[in-house]
């Protein structure tokens, strides 16, 4: 299978995406409502999504849920699952295993900035490798010194930026980073050179907020979402995959996704 046909089961026939991360056992103790998303996921695919990242274990209890979805799998774990503030992660499975599974495409973190680097360059290059040799697309998370944002430095255009080119220089096919919120984030998409997925979003107060920072996303050139806990901790997890395909698929704004939500809202109450 080529390359272009295994991207196509994750990015709609516009090329963009909403695809929703469910790879946290792999990095944190905060999964709560990651294994109550599975009852819901034909109405979210059908509201919409096109792609899941999952775990290697996630990808075998629930892969009748995914049968739908363009499937992503995680080849890389925290080396401190229990303290996620630990930029580190290690190898854990190859392409062939993900194959096997029927993935799309793999995905690893690499961690510009942070003090083992390097460890986490080799891991994206070898995938990248192994990716191109399968006709595999590789996703590559880039995320300037750690998960979160840790320092004013971690969270600068500039570094992003940065950290993104790398991953596109390390092979990937796809890449996953976060974005500042900033009109200038146009330069973060143009650096990359692939297509970008803005990884989750802040914490806002309203889901109105999320929708207006997920429309600058799309505005400054992103090609859709990589998210987890805005959708599975939401009360109406279907009403925000219908928003964002408003905003994403439809070119809606981010007041016309939100009365979408409330919509799905009213239905789930009735």
């Amino acid at each position: 299978m080529s390359k272009a046909r295994r991207l196509s089961h994750l990015f709609s026939n516009d090329g963009k995406s909403i695809t929703l991360a469910l790879d946290g056992y792999y990095f944190s103790t905060k999964t709560a409502g990651i294994d109550q998303t599975m009852a819901i996921m034909p109405q979210l695919i059908e509201n919409g999504l096109d792609a899941v990242i999952v775990t290697y274990g996630m990808a075998k209890l629930y892969a009748e849920a995914f049968a739908g979805a363009g499937l992503v799998v995680r080849a890389d774990i925290s080396t401190s699952v229990y303290d996620a503030r630990i930029p580190r992660t290690t190898e854990l499975l190859s392409v062939e295993d993900a194959l096997k599974l029927g993935a799309d495409s793999v995905i690893s973190m690499t961690f510009p900035g942070a003090a083992d680097e390097a460890a986490s360059h080799k891991m994206a290059w070898d995938l990248a490798k192994a990716a191109d040799h399968w006709n595999v697309p590789y996703m590559c998370e880039t995320l300037p010194y750690s998960y979160h944002v840790t320092s004013p430095e971690s969270n600068q255009i500039e570094t992003i930026a940065m950290a993104a080119r790398i991953g596109t220089e390390l092979g990937a096919d796809i890449i996953k980073t976060r974005l500042t919120g900033e009109p200038e984030d146009r330069r973060i998409i143009e650096a990359a050179k692939r297509p970008v997925l803005v990884l989750g979003g802040p914490k806002t107060e309203t889901i109105l907020d999320y929708f207006t920072y997920v429309k600058h996303c799309m505005d400054v050139g992103a090609k859709g979402v990589a998210v987890g806990r805005n959708i599975t901790l939401d009360e109406n997890p279907i009403g925000v995959v219908a928003g964002l395909n408003t905003i994403i698929h439809r070119n809606g704004t981010a007041e016309e996704a939100y009365q979408c939500y409330q919509n799905s809202l009213a239905l789930l109450e009735a």
